[in-house]
């Protein structure tokens, strides 16, 4: 079983940073990806960023690239979600899930999820 927990989220002003953290359980070789989502309130979750154990097959959803970098620490089983320049847009729980596919981009091939982390980006 795997468990993976969130971290870092807050409010924060637009134009502002953040950085989420995601740490799993134990080092996951049956999860070659890890990836992060968003939902805001009243929308569906969307896909972020995926990022594989080795740090490649990077993908970034088109709302986020440029301002959003995804990166691991294989020593601390964590991944991280850097967020810059952030927009009211961005407001949303932020999830980190584990999965067997790298690059994925779609909640269907992600096996375990975190509890989530609010991001709250004011105007």
């Amino acid at each position: 079983q795997v468990q993976l927990v969130e971290s870092g989220g807050g409010l924060v002003q637009a134009g502002g940073s953040l950085t989420l953290s995601c740490a799993a359980s134990l080092r996951t070789f049956s999860f070659s990806a890890m990836g992060w989502f968003r939902q805001a309130p009243g929308k569906e979750r969307d896909f972020v960023a995926t990022i594989t154990w080795n740090g490649g097959n990077i993908v970034y959803a088109g709302s986020v690239k440029g301002r959003f970098t995804i990166s691991v620490d294989n020593a601390k089983n964590t991944v991280y979600l850097q967020m810059n320049s952030l927009k009211p847009e961005d407001t949303a729980v932020y999830y980190c899930a584990a999965s067997r596919i790298s690059g994925a981009t779609i909640m269907y091939w992600y096996n375990y999820w975190g509890q989530g982390t609010q991001v709250t980006v004011s105007s």
